[in-house]
């Protein structure tokens, strides 16, 4: 496994920052915060700063994220593709292999599932032709709240390059189970994000109680295990949003990240 940091964990800093300070901070792969990227494009070319990328010895692994694909409809399912695939150019310009999309937010439609599959079949024939995999992730507060309906999704799309994002996070907020994990395999598991969260019931956890890896209550160490079982080989990601972390240098950030995540594939 590839341990890297997600550039939400130094939202603080641009993009420019963030490629300073991981190499600093002895991280060599990144998980792409889009809005990051997108706003360094606006003042600095493709070809310079795929350059200052090389130069640092980064590699650009994965992107998060894009929502809204699922479920939407009409002029906002239109808008959300459009702006889908204006981010797929960049992970092709860039090299960035596997986009994370995110499921839409709860709903009652009896026909949402339904509807996700379509969407999630487009969307990966899509990502195909710009070579990019889509790891979609389940979020607590979605429709899609657990690894058992992600999985069940992909495996409906059929698309080879759709697959699952877990983020333990989520696994442990939400609705997930132990057995869930069982149908992990080398090949539906395409990205994982990690984080812990120390002293807050899983009902009232929210994002800003993210902490690093070791420092809390998840059992992380039976996730790991069933990693290495299945042969995954993909990038283990520390996503962490917690406004005290976000206060601190990147470098600080991602030399304590980077042990923490040393700890737990040891």
């Amino acid at each position: 496994m590839t341990p890297c940091i997600a550039q939400v964990s130094t939202l603080a800093g641009s993009f420019a920052d963030d490629m300073v300070a991981y190499p600093a901070g002895n991280c060599a792969a990144v998980e792409v915060w889009l809005t990051k990227l997108e706003q360094h494009l606006e003042t600095v070319s493709p070809h310079d700063t795929r350059i200052a990328i090389e130069d640092r010895g980064l590699a650009l692994v994965a992107a998060a994220y894009q929502g809204g694909l699922l479920l939407s409809q009409g002029e906002q399912r239109k808008s959300h593709f459009d702006h889908f695939k204006r981010r797929l150019t960049l992970c092709q310009q860039f090299g960035i292999p596997t986009l994370v999309i995110a499921a839409d937010p709860t709903t009652s439609d009896p026909q949402a599932f339904g509807r996700a599959v379509v969407s999630l079949t487009q969307a990966a024939q899509w990502a195909a032709g710009f070579g990019v995999r889509l790891a979609l992730e389940f979020r607590a507060e979605a429709f899609c709240s657990c690894l058992d309906t992600a999985l069940s999704l992909v495996e409906q799309c059929g698309e080879p390059n759709a697959g699952v994002c877990l983020d333990v996070f989520h696994y442990y907020k939400g609705p997930s189970k132990s057995e869930d994990l069982d149908r992990l395999t080398a090949g539906n598991l395409f990205h994982v994000q990690v984080c812990d969260v120390a002293g807050v019931p899983r009902e009232l956890m929210t994002d800003g109680d993210r902490v690093m890896p070791g420092d809390g209550d998840f059992r992380l160490d039976a996730i790991v295990r069933r990693l290495k079982e299945i042969g995954y080989a993909g990038c283990l990601s520390l996503e962490l949003m917690n406004p005290v972390l976000w206060s601190l240098k990147a470098t600080q950030v991602t030399e304590l990240g980077m042990t923490a995540l040393a700890r737990l594939l040891a």
